[in-house]
């Protein structure tokens, strides 16, 4: 467990988007929500900016994470990361990209290390990153390549998570029709393995219920309609089970998402994206955390993204954020 005097470390984010609007909201709040102590990482001044445009009357220091703590009541406490971050919201621009893409490599830095106890990052807009260079499909794979220190690649493993509600896709940002073929027994499998494994360190859900969803209607009735679930999904479970862990499936996803079956279930691994996605946004769009399983380090995200619109307006609700800050301070050791 980590050290609870220790920081939560936050990316900044995509300047443009509404991140560092919510950042800077909650920590305007940080008394009357409680709020652990965190340290932002990113562009001093244009924090300062945004906060001024909110209209926020907050103080703002350069920090190191071993003073965070102690400077948390009555200052936010940033890692500058050098760069040209223009504080126009609704747009983007490329010239800030190598600054979102360096605080984030500082914030799960500094968390690898032991600096900070646990990594939020603010929502980031990839096409813009691809601009300033970011060689990888989302976010998740760079914190995986980040937090490989010997060798071994991690696994990462992409959780939405709503109070006792949680699932998790075993394929996440790729094209339906490619599903299919990239399912396979090992996948399955491991996904299995990475949730039930965080499941017992970081939750402290002693013996995990694993429900995995069927990837076609009926879960293929019996091979009817497609034998992906015969061929595939069965036998991972069955190796599940052989290995110990509690897992059940395939089960057809139009009755696994019935709510009182999907409580019976600690996590659900559905097959695809929106298979999983769809259900937690449906019964929690504005406070769903997203939670990366199979890292060295604890790292929760908002569910949503950069939100242009909103971006500047003082909009927007900061649920999804809270909730993030909330459990990276819980699976850490903390009280939220």
């Amino acid at each position: 467990m980590a050290d609870t005097t220790l920081p939560l470390a936050i990316s900044m984010g995509e300047p443009a988007g509404i991140g560092p609007d919510l950042i800077l909201r909650l920590y305007a709040r940080r008394a009357e929500l409680r709020l652990p102590p965190f340290i932002v990482f990113g562009h001093f001044d244009f924090l300062a900016a945004r906060a001024a445009r909110l209209g926020l009357s907050i103080r703002l220091e350069h920090s190191m994470p071993t003073e965070a703590a102690a400077r948390f009541a009555n200052a936010l406490p940033v890692v500058h990361v050098e760069g040209l971050v223009p504080d126009k919201p609704g747009e983007p621009t490329a010239l800030s990209g190598k600054v979102v893409i360096e605080s984030i490599a500082q914030a799960t830095n500094a968390t690898v290390t032991g600096a900070c106890r646990g990594l939020v990052t603010a929502p980031i807009h990839k096409a813009v990153l691809y601009t300033a260079g970011f060689k990888y499909p989302g976010h998740t794979e760079f914190l995986a390549a980040l937090c490989d220190r010997d060798g071994n690649l991690p696994m990462p493993v992409m959780m939405l998570a709503h109070e006792e509600l949680r699932v998790v896709p075993a394929t996440i940002h790729v094209p339906i029709r490619d599903v299919p073929g990239l399912l396979t027994q090992e996948l399955v499998a491991e996904t299995g393995r990475i949730v039930a494994h965080d499941l017992r360190t970081r939750f402290s859900i002693a013996a995990p219920r694993l429900g995995f969803a069927g990837l076609n209607p009926h879960a293929g009735e019996g091979g009817k309609i497609g034998t992906e679930d015969l061929d595939i999904v069965a036998p991972a479970v069955a190796q599940l089970q052989h290995e110990g862990i509690m897992a059940e499936g395939p089960i057809p996803a139009d009755t696994l998402f019935y709510l009182p079956h999907w409580r019976h279930y600690d996590a659900v691994i559905a097959m695809y994206h929106d298979q999983a996605l769809i259900p937690i946004k449906t019964v929690a769009f504005d406070e769903a955390v997203n939670v990366t399983l199979g890292l060295k380090i604890v790292r929760t995200s908002p569910d949503h993204g950069t939100a242009f619109d909103l971006a500047g307006t003082g909009k927007g609700s900061d649920a999804s954020f809270l909730a993030a800050l909330r459990l990276a301070d819980r699976l850490t050791g903390g009280q939220a």
